[in-house]
């Protein structure tokens, strides 16, 4: 199963997120509450796979999926957000992550787009 990295400045978040990963068999190796804490944590880490909030405090979640998708273009990011705007879904698959999903979401659904991402 997959080594995942979440990132949400959320904690409430963090946590659901967690708890659904961890529930199917995945293992959560690091949490980061803004994207430049993110950015700092990844190359030591080498996750499987992130997921990422867009709208963060110091570093929003674009600036730190491009910063990451630098260091490592094999990176696997999943972008999670309240806005859905198309525009905002489309910035993030141009810089490079892999889909993009709409808050609130249900388990299924993230186990869905995880098991096609990993």
């Amino acid at each position: 199963m997959a080594k995942v990295m979440i990132v949400d400045d959320a904690a409430f978040m963090r946590m659901v997120i967690k708890d659904i990963l961890t529930k199917n068999g995945h293992e959560v190796v690091a949490e980061a509450s803004d994207g430049t804490e993110s950015v700092e944590k990844y190359p030591e880490l080498k996750p499987d796979l992130v997921f990422m909030d867009v709208v963060m405090p110091t570093m929003e979640g674009t600036e730190a999926l491009k910063k990451i998708m630098d260091m490592d273009s094999e990176a696997k990011v999943i972008m999670c957000s309240s806005i859905g705007q198309q525009s905002v879904v489309k910035e993030a698959i141009d810089i490079g992550a892999q889909d993009f999903i709409v808050k609130p979401f249900d388990a299924d659904k993230v186990m869905e787009v995880v098991n096609r991402v990993v």
